[in-house]
């Protein structure tokens, strides 16, 4: 993964009071008796249905949505959606985020008038090559076989699209061909781990290669000198004999000396050509190792950063609950929330109850919305409006939910926290920065 969490920091007046987030709550939790696991990528039966139903290759609008996401970000490049999104006459794509168009392209993924047919288009054009050889599989256990064959071969993002749209890819292998294709995303950390064992190597090395350099030019500086002086006793023989032909008109020259200083010119030139090309040698090296080492140094410092970031975060947490017992037990310095009602959008149901009780523990009125999997998303306006601050996981959230949330946010003028993540250390620290003084935490406003 790659983006820093940015918070947009919207100014706006608490209108809503805890009771009625309480009530409304409690009308939530009446009228949904099954909550799904929110974080396990499910698959719809109707969206399984209208996909089945083609009798030749799947469309990209009759996918279910949430397979939508991987498909946009696993086979198609940044630069090809930026210039899909250009012929829809989108031209804020040029200057647009990765991240936004990626959201983009997914919503309208779904949208067959919207831009879907063009995004389909796309990649069958990409992946034409791969579709053919799909093509050749007749039977679901043959689009299986040739979906492992290009998982061998790390053709991930043809193969990808050409198998989930074969006509013989049923509900089952569909499923497995999108978890096979999830988990290649846990490879990233062990990928990071290795980068950074890869830039120490390079590090040392480097050193190795520049304490050699510094060798051999001191070297060449030797063979410089040594060369410099050889020339001056040249020189000065030169002159020497110079002298003697024009004083003595009876003097014949030695041969045997113009043969020494001929021997000793020429080697000197043989061994000044060969330090040179040495010299040259070593230098080019030199600079493809600096190359090397600034490129893994960018990628340590991105590592950093990220690692800062949770250490940050980590900190925070532990001087909210610094004294308690456990997890939620706010001591004297934890910031009181009271008279504050917090909504959060999307997260796993599993922890929903910790998060509440949490929020609870620092005083403030916790409100829940699934981001639109098992409650209506038309909730969601009536929610933001009572709240105080809207609270999502970037990790954990459906793109339609996000930007919904924060177009609700930016309309009724309330503050929004994307978390980093959807566990209790993130949330803790969210709860943390609200205790602050709103002047201080919400942006001032531009012309």
């Amino acid at each position: 993964m790659r983006d820093p969490i940015l918070i947009d920091r919207i100014a706006g007046s608490f209108l809503s009071r805890p009771s009625a987030a309480r009530s409304k709550l409690d009308a939530l939790r009446a009228n949904d008796s099954i909550f799904r696991q929110a974080g396990e990528f499910e698959i719809s039966a109707e969206g399984m249905g209208a996909a089945s139903a083609s009798p030749g290759r799947r469309r990209l609008w009759d996918f279910d949505t949430h397979l939508h996401c991987s498909i946009i970000g696993t086979c198609l490049s940044t630069a090809e959606l930026r210039q899909i999104f250009v012929k829809l006459g989108r031209k804020e794509a040029t200057t647009a985020s990765e991240h936004d168009l990626h959201a983009s392209g997914v919503l309208i993924a779904g949208q067959r008038r919207a831009g879907a047919k063009l995004l389909h288009k796309a990649l069958d054009r990409r992946h034409r090559v791969t579709i053919n050889q799909f093509d050749k599989a007749k039977t679901t256990e043959e689009v299986c076989a040739a979906w492992k064959e290009a998982m061998q071969r790390g053709e991930i993002p043809g193969a990808y699209w050409a198998a989930l749209t074969h006509p013989a890819t049923d509900d089952v292998l569909l499923r497995e061909i999108f978890g096979d294709v999830h988990m290649l995303s846990h490879l990233v950390g062990a990928a990071n781990r290795a980068d950074i064992r890869r830039l120490r190597q390079l590090e040392s090395e480097m050193a190795e290669l520049e304490a050699n350099a510094e060798r051999q030019q001191q070297q060449l500086r030797d063979a410089v000198v040594s060369r410099d002086s050889s020339i001056r006793e040249l020189t000065r023989l030169l002159e020497e004999r110079s002298v003697r032909e024009h004083t003595s008109v009876a003097a014949t020259p030695s041969d045997g000396d113009l043969r020494i200083l001929e021997a000793l010119a020429s080697d000197l030139k043989r061994r000044l050509g060969t330090a040179e090309t040495h010299c040259e040698r070593l230098e080019r090296e030199l600079e493809e190792c600096r190359s090397m080492l600034i490129a893994e140094r960018g990628c340590r410092a991105e590592i950093e950063r990220r690692n800062q970031e949770l250490r940050a975060e980590l900190d925070e947490v532990e001087e909210s609950l610094a004294g308690s017992g456990k997890l939620g037990e706010t001591s004297q310095q934890t910031p009181a929330l009271s008279d504050l009602t917090v909504l959060y959008v999307g997260g796993r149901q599993a922890q929903i109850g910790h998060l509440r009780e949490l929020a609870e523990r620092f005083g403030a009125a916790f409100v829940h919305h699934d981001g639109g999997i098992d409650e209506r998303g038309g909730m969601l306006p009536g929610l933001v409006s009572r709240a105080d601050a809207v609270l999502f996981p970037v990790d954990c959230v459906s793109h339609a939910a996000m930007l919904l949330v924060k177009r609700l946010c930016r309309q009724y003028r309330k503050p929004i926290l994307p978390l980093r993540s959807a566990g209790l250390a993130s949330f803790c620290a969210a709860l943390n920065r609200l205790a602050t003084p709103i002047s201080c935490y919400l942006p001032k406003q531009g012309p």
